[in-house]
């Protein structure tokens, strides 16, 4: 009890240092990166300040740079020319990811992991991550499942060195791995999106994949936001099935998730922070409201004190540098 007891005293110059619980590194962030089959030249998103969509000329120089600032990994997220109801310009072996992780391939080698982004949503003309029902407006989980094995597979022959499987359809996870093994690539891991949330700071992502649903919503296969012991549950079957990794996302929301997860399964864990996360600090900054180098430290540094392994972050590049 004080005054014996100060704990004060380890909190001056090096000293605090020495007895930090969390550490930040940059080899714990992963950079997404968006590529887009219908532009020439890189292109801002107006909701996601400094973050660009880039052609296909052009992904495989930012992926040179992010590599540069010691970032190990990427994730890619494409935009096709062409949509329609089926996500047809999703598993071609010539489709806009499996170009952009084959020139990223030919450019780094092993010198950046590429992770690819599992999902039907951007290809839809819909927007949905799934085959739909028309009739009943019903996202059809198994249907779906046969296309999502597709995509990872062509992801896989492209030169992905992981695919992370997003759309939360049941038993996802079991027939991508099948397809994988299946096809030769039993050495590919999954990163699944193993606890993903019906959340709103998914929107400006929505601007920058063109991925908004023309009807309804994604709550019928996203978790409720009230949930926790079915985010449990849900990871159980992922790692049943055959994931490497599991993702909690969004990531400040849910950092309660991010522990429980990390607590129970002692799983190598990810977690998105997302979009809205990046664009409220973005905002806030840029009104002088707080202190942006500051805020997006503190924001990566609870998610590793939570217990994520990997960050998936659009401040990445930011962080790296900061980190440097």
């Amino acid at each position: 009890m004080f005054p014996d007891v100060r704990l004060r005293r380890l909190r001056k110059g090096k000293i605090r240092n020495l007895v930090r619980e969390s550490t930040l590194s940059v080899d714990d962030l992963v950079q997404p990166i968006f590529v887009d089959e219908t532009i020439d030249s890189p292109v801002e998103i107006s909701s996601m300040p400094g973050i660009y969509k880039f052609p296909l000329s052009e992904v495989a120089k930012e992926a040179k740079a992010i590599t540069e600032l010691g970032i190990p990994a990427v994730i890619l997220f494409g935009v096709p020319a062409f949509k329609d109801a089926e996500g047809s310009s999703s598993c071609g072996e010539t489709d806009i990811v499996q170009e952009a992780a084959r020139m990223i391939k030919a450019e780094l080698g092993d010198d950046l992991v590429v992770i690819t982004d599992v999902c039907m949503c951007e290809y839809t003309s819909h927007g949905h991550c799934g085959i739909i029902d028309f009739e009943t407006k019903e996202i059809l989980n198994d249907p779906t499942l046969e296309v999502l094995g597709k995509i990872a597979v062509s992801h896989a022959r492209a030169g992905a060195d992981m695919v992370a499987p997003s759309g939360m359809m049941d038993g996802m996870v079991g027939t991508i791995r099948a397809a994988l093994d299946l096809n030769g690539f039993n050495h590919v891991p999954i990163m699944s999106y193993a606890a993903k949330y019906y959340s709103s700071f998914y929107g400006p992502f929505r601007d920058a994949a063109e991925s908004g649903c023309s009807f309804g919503d994604r709550s019928t296969h996203q978790m409720d936001p009230a949930n926790s012991n079915e985010a449990l549950r849900e990871v159980t079957l992922d790692i049943a099935e055959g994931a490497d990794i599991i993702m909690v996302k969004p990531a400040l929301p849910y950092l309660d998730i991010v522990y429980r997860v990390k607590t129970e399964f002692g799983m190598p864990t990810a977690a998105y922070n997302v979009s809205g996360e990046y664009a409220m600090i973005k905002a806030a900054a840029a009104n002088g409201w707080l202190d942006e180098q500051k805020a997006i430290y503190e924001s990566l540094i609870s998610i590793k004190r939570a217990g994520a392994d990997i960050i998936i972050t659009y401040f990445a590049k930011d962080a790296a540098r900061m980190l440097k």
